[in-house]
């Protein structure tokens, strides 16, 4: 998932999303990390892009940690 990597960011280097990430997005700096907007979206996910700006809107904002959801259809590892 795309983030875009802003000024809070600096001499900052969470790492966690790059060791994980299914394409090579990730670029290092001395003192930040820069996301490639380019690869970090996946062409055959490209259409989600669209998605999530048509959809996210429409529902409340989570700010916090919650436990995770593993259903059946989910790919992602199991916390």
């Amino acid at each position: 998932m795309t983030y875009v990597v802003v000024e809070m960011c600096v001499d900052c280097k969470y790492t966690d999303c790059a060791a994980v990430c299914p394409v090579e997005a990730f670029h290092e700096l001395p003192d930040r990390l820069y996301i490639n907007a380019d690869t970090s979206v996946p062409e055959q996910h490209a259409h989600w892009t669209q998605i999530n700006i048509d959809e996210a809107p429409k529902y409340p904002v989570i700010s916090q940690k919650i436990p995770a959801l593993h259903g059946e259809k989910c790919s992602g590892p199991a916390e």
